[in-house]
């Protein structure tokens, strides 16, 4: 085995940690924000902050914007497929630099949305800015993590040619 090959394999590995903990950290804060929200206020309630914005605790059976309400299985299925496809991609391009944040945080918050679909039924929806539907911390993971993978997909190899 050749010094770039194990170098590679140790590289891919430590990706791969870094990814895990990345998401491991994101479900974290996701679970604990939505335990203390359905801890500390009532179905429904709102609490006003700043200038609009809200804090409620509001349930959503669909995915973003409600679509799919009540969509139950399928969203769990098609969730599960999509995390595997993203995953066996991960493992083709996990050298690429910065892909391991962006796929953590993204795995991170499908999970975080995922793991409240099989305890409730729903997701919990706590953030409410005006203008914009109620959000969570998994949301927020999901939207910054497909903002990562789209920038790091476009992002030309800066490195020289090797002759």
């Amino acid at each position: 085995m050749t010094i770039e090959a194990v170098s590679g394999r140790r590289a891919g590995t430590s990706a791969w940690a870094r990814m895990v903990a990345v998401a491991v950290a994101v479900i974290a804060l996701d679970q604990l924000t939505k335990v203390g929200v359905r801890g500390a206020m009532d179905r429904g309630e709102q609490i006003d902050v700043l200038l609009g914005f809200q804090i409620v605790n509001v349930r959503n059976s669909g995915i973003a914007f409600g679509l799919l309400a009540n969509g139950g299985a399928l969203l769990v299925i098609v969730t599960a497929i999509t995390l595997g496809v993203l995953l066996a991609w991960f493992a083709t391009q996990s050298a690429r630099p910065g892909l391991w944040v962006a796929i953590g945080v993204l795995v991170g918050g499908a999970l975080g949305n995922l793991l409240d679909r099989l305890r409730h039924g729903e997701v919990t929806d706590f953030l409410d800015p005006p203008l914009w539907p109620a959000f969570n911390v998994a949301d927020i993971a999901i939207t910054v993590g497909v903002i990562g993978l789209i920038a790091i997909a476009f992002r030309s190899d800066r490195r020289a040619p090797e002759p």
